[in-house]
C-alpha cells in the first residue's frame, strides 16, 4: 500500500513566526499530537510535536561529563542539552521547531514509513510532492488504521 492512499491531505500547519501559545491551541483543538512548520511556500522548515512544548517546562538534563585537571569535559548528552535550554526560551515555531524533519513522498510504501517511524522513535512524516510542498502527514494512527 502506498503512502497516499493512508496520509491525511488536510494538514494543520504553523509558520515560523507562530507563537507558542497558538501552537498549543492548535494541537489541543484539533487533537493532535505535532504539526509541521511550513514557509510561505509550504516547504516544510521544522515539525514540532507536543514533546517538543512540553520542554519549555521541564528544566535540561546536565550532560554527562568528567572532571579534567579542574575542567569539565561533556562526553554525552551535550547536543540534547543545548536543544533542550533552547526550547525552554522559545517563543515562537522557529525557536522551539526541531528543524532536521524527515520526510517520505507520496509514492512510497507504508512499510518504509513504519519503519523509519519505529527506528527514529517518531510519531508523525510529513508527506511531500516532488517539488517538496507538503502534502500531507502520515502518523502512526494512520497505520494501524490501515490494519482495519
Amino acid at each position: 500500500m502506498l503512502v497516499k492512499e493512508i496520509m491525511t491531505a488536510q494538514v494543520a500547519t504553523v509558520k515560523p513566526t507562530t507563537p507558542i501559545k497558538d501552537i498549543a491551541k492548535i494541537l489541543v483543538e484539533k487533537d493532535i499530537s505535532g504539526v509541521p512548520v511550513v514557509d510561505d511556500a509550504y516547504h516544510v522548515v521544522g515539525m514540532i510535536s507536543e514533546g517538543d512544548l512540553m520542554q519549555k517546562e521541564t528544566p535540561p538534563e546536565i550532560p554527562d561529563g568528567l572532571c579534567v585537571l579542574g575542567a569539565i569535559i561533556f562526553y554525552s548528552g551535550l547536543k540534547e542539552y543545548r536543544d533542550a535550554f533552547r526550547k525552554i526560551w522559545a517563543a515562537t515555531a522557529e525557536q522551539i521547531m526541531t528543524k532536521e524533519v524527515i520526510s517520505v513522498r507520496e509514492e512510497d510504501e507504508v512499510s518504509k514509513v513504519a519503519k523509519i517511524l519505529l527506528e527514529k522513535k517518531i510519531k508523525r512524516v510529513p508527506v511531500v510532492n516532488s517539488e517538496g510542498v507538503l502534502s500531507g502527514i502520515v502518523s502512526r494512527r494512520d497505520i494501524v488504521k490501515m490494519l482495519l
